[in-house]
């Protein structure tokens, strides 16, 4: 998948990283909540964007730990991470709400269920919204937080909202 690419790309473009410490910048991001990315996923990308040339290793010690990998670009993957940039942004913008799979099929419940579903909802949404407005808030004088991150929690902060407030519009007519 291009985004998993990316994503692991633009790490390694910063600088080397293993694979754990490119699942732990994701965890800290919470660039999962808005990318399909798991922990699977990051390991495994790794594999395949190193057999394809993009990425290369270099086994470490650091004290009495094992060795582990640590994966820089190659000149190829710096190429890759260029184009997938203008691949991806070039994209229609598709926003995908697991949810909405309940949203079109309520009419096949009950009143009372369908209430219950829309109700469901909307705390999922309203967790959601605090989690990330905790997160704006932890991280947003933080220096080491890159500008982009920021904007994309606010983004993510922006679009929670919406989603809460149409959420609540949508208990009306139900």
């Amino acid at each position: 998948m291009a985004t998993i690419d990316l994503i692991v790309l633009g790490f390694l473009k910063k600088e080397s990283l293993s694979a754990y410490e490119i699942q732990k910048r994701v965890e800290y991001r919470n660039i999962s909540k808005w990318v399909k990315i798991s922990t699977p996923s990051i390991y495994k990308k790794v594999i395949q964007l190193e057999e394809k040339g993009l990425i290369k290793s270099h086994l470490v010690k650091e004290g009495k730990m094992p060795e582990k990998a640590v994966y820089s670009l190659t000149e190829q993957g710096h190429r890759e991470f260029e184009k997938l940039m203008q691949e991806i942004s070039a994209k229609a913008v598709n926003i995908y709400l697991d949810f909405n799979a309940v949203i079109v099929n309520l009419d096949s419940l009950l009143p009372e269920d369908q209430r219950t579903c829309l109700s469901a909802i909307e705390t999922n949404v309203r967790q959601l919204k605090a989690c990330l407005e905790e997160n704006v808030h932890a991280k947003e004088n933080l220096p080491e937080i890159p500008e982009t991150g920021k904007a994309v929690l606010h983004q993510q902060f922006i679009l929670a909202e919406a989603i809460e407030k149409w959420i609540a519009s949508l208990k009306e007519t139900f």
